[in-house]
């Protein structure tokens, strides 16, 4: 097989503008791309390194705040735990699991997320 890295993970908000500033400015990602083609709008964040999100609207049939199961890394899990709640942001943890430390969390819409140190 050839694949060799997931490039990038799709989430899917009801309002990109909203969903930018919680993704930069509360998580600490980057944008990495932010542009417009026609009716759609590509914004694309993430860290120095690594796969990116991009912060779509929801494709035809779709909706908004579905996303679950993705695990983010952090190198400082409380810094990161008290920047998110400085934020406003609900999170649940740290809990010890048997890998080590995590703590969950959810965006505007709903899409949840475990942040693992």
């Amino acid at each position: 097989m050839a694949i060799n890295t997931v490039k990038t993970v799709a989430v899917f908000v009801s309002d990109q503008d909203r969903a930018r500033d919680f993704y930069v400015d509360t998580l600490g990602l980057e944008v990495k791309t932010d542009q417009t083609f026609g009716d759609n709008r590509w914004l694309e964040v993430g860290a120095a390194e690594g796969t990116t999100l991009v912060l779509h609207k929801p494709f035809p049939g779709m909706t908004s705040g579905g996303g679950r199961g993705t695990l983010l890394a952090s190198s400082d899990l409380d810094a990161d735990i008290a920047r998110l709640r400085a934020g406003g942001v609900v999170v649940d943890g740290p809990n010890e699991m048997p890998w080590g430390k995590q703590a969950t969390f959810s965006d505007p819409d709903g899409n949840s997320y475990a942040l693992q140190g």
